[in-house]
This record gives structure tokens, sequence and C-alpha cells, in this order.
């Protein structure tokens, strides 16, 4: 059995909560908020056995053995840190920090405590895209030269929503453009090149961004990303033989269609459990139980790829980010 707390109970927390019944062998532990209230009301709802009104005491419980840290991006390096420090395994939202340095310090952190950690990047093991991958890599459209992913939605403006705080780690690509990135990653794997553009919104943040990505041997990836607009929310993959077109919303498609000069077009369905999150929380259990520090299909190694990325393109657009904060 594996004793899982929740840290944070806002909308995402409440969809893995969801999912996290779904799972064998795992137990909905403790759930923490700044908000004793809140704390409870949540427990009550997702059948988690104790409530805290401060995340240190759900990190000083010796049972749980897992934390799911799903704050707002700004406080995932804090309480991660802290989680750590604590002797935990986490499991961190995406972005898994606001800065390549925060990343750096919460991978050698678990390294060195020899505890499991991993960007809850969901997306990597959904049943489609292990499949979807697993035929790029056996030539289903040859050799793949360029790929194009996109997601946002419109997002009014409000200096205190999430998306525009900068205090929260608001902005288009830690909330929006982390998936297209790590669907550029998870085809071409990490860019030699980043070439950001986009504009900023009165608070700060990115309200839209395009990437323009080169990698090794000259195939192309562009993303976008945005707060402002309504994109299809979808992927194409272009090869030497053909493109697969991967139906929206891209982080968790329901299906892809492969086309090729040679065959009619080929639409593949493949099924998810739950909201999607099972998956992935059950990699997490099964990695546990192996005595494993990281994941085999989304490694740090692919978390600190990514992060470079929107570090690079953070910093070309002028977006002021900190991280480093107090646990709160």
């Amino acid at each position: 059995m594996t004793r899982w707390g929740f840290v944070a109970t806002g909308s995402i927390a409440a969809t893995v909560a969801g999912d996290l019944a779904l799972v064998p062998g795992a137990q909905a532990l403790a759930v923490a908020s700044r908000d004793a209230v809140r704390a409870t009301a949540f427990a009550r709802q997702h059948g988690f056995e104790r409530s805290y009104g401060s995340y240190a005491d759900l990190l000083a419980d010796p049972d749980v053995d897992v934390v799911y840290v799903a704050t707002p991006h700004a406080q995932h390096r804090a309480v991660a840190r802290a989680a750590l420090r604590a002797g935990k395994h986490v499991l961190v939202e995406k972005a898994f920090t606001t800065t390549l340095e925060g990343t750096h310090e919460l991978v050698d952190l678990a390294r060195e405590r020899g505890l499991f950690a991993m960007e809850a990047m969901w997306t990597r093991f959904l049943p489609l895209w292990r499949h979807l991958l697993d035929a790029l890599a056996s030539g289903a459209v040859g050799e793949v030269r360029h790929v194009h992913a996109d997601l946002g939605v419109p997002v009014p403006v409000d200096p205190t929503n999430r998306f525009h705080d900068p205090a929260q780690g608001g902005g288009s690509l830690l909330d929006m453009g982390v998936y297209p990135t790590t669907v550029a990653a998870m085809v071409l794997g990490p860019p030699s090149e980043v070439l950001a553009r986009g504009p900023l919104t009165p608070t700060g943040v990115d309200a839209e961004t395009t990437l323009l990505l080169t990698h090794p041997g000259g195939a192309t990836a562009t993303t976008y990303s945005t707060l402002v607009a309504s994109p299809p929310r979808g992927a194409v993959i272009t090869g030497t033989l053909g493109r697969v077109e991967v139906e929206a919303p891209l982080h968790v498609p329901g299906a892809y269609v492969v086309h090729r000069a040679d065959a009619a077009p080929e639409r593949v369905v493949v099924e998810h459990r739950g909201r999607g999150y099972v998956h992935m929380l059950e990699h997490v259990q099964q990695r546990l139980a192996a005595g494993a520090t990281e994941s085999d299909l989304w490694p740090l190694a692919s978390t600190l790829s990514v992060m470079t990325t929107l570090e690079h393109a953070l910093q070309q657009l002028g977006v002021v980010r900190e991280d480093d904060l107090p646990l709160p």
C-alpha cells in the first residue's frame, strides 16, 4: 500500500484525487491546506483519512510515503524541497519549478537523499502517447522532420488570477506551453537552439509565446501557448513518409490519425482510465515498489531538458520569476 499525501486543495488536486481512488494499492492518507477548513472539506469529499491546516504538519506525518505537490508553480520548489528534507518521495506538478536553478536544486536534493522524485507530466504515461511514440520509433511516418503543437485558452485578465500573477508563476508557458514543449521533446529529444517570441501581459507574464526549436540533425519544432486566443490544441508530426495528426486536446487526446501517401488515413483510438492521471499514479507506485528513485519513462533528465528550454524562452521574453520562496 502506497500512502499518499496531497499538498494544496485546488482544482488540479481534486482531479488527481478522483483518479487516485481508481489506483489499486493507493491510500489517500492525508491532505494539507493553509486553511484547515478547506483541508477538512477536501478530505471528506475525496476520502482522505487525515487533514492538516499547514503544509509542515503533513510533511511531519511519519505515515506519508509520497507527497503530491499541487500548489501554484512558484511554491513547488519550497514545498518539494521541504518534503524531500522530511524524507518523503515527491510527485511535483508541472511545471516542476519556475526556474532552471530550482529544478536543479530539487533534482540534486532527491538524488542526494536517495528519494523518488518526478514531474507530474501525466501526458507521457497515457496509453495513447505511449502507443504513438512506439509507432513513430518503428517508422510509421518515416523520419520525423517537424513537430507542431499548441495549447491555450483565453483567460480573463485578473492580476490576482494564477495565470496572470507572477508571484504564483503565471504566464502561458509554465501552465500551457509546458505541454507542447514536452510533446516536442518526447518526439525529437532536447533542442540545440531555442528562439522565443511573444508579448507580455501588463502584470509581466507571457500572454502568448511561440517557440522555434532546432534539433540535432536539422529537425525543427514549433510550439504555441496562449492566454488570449483559441488555438486548435492539437499536434502535427511530419515525417518523410507522411504525418500524424494528434487530436485535441494534445495533453490528453482520444485518438491520432496517420496520413501516408501509400495508404488511406488510419485513425487510431487508445483509451485511458479515469481522467488520465491513473496511469501516472500507477507508474509512481510501481517505481517505488521496485526501489527506484526516478521514472524510466519521464526521468529527471527529461524534466531538466524541458525546463532548460522554458528557461531560455522566458529569459528571451523578459519574464522575471521568483521560486525560492519560504514554505507557505
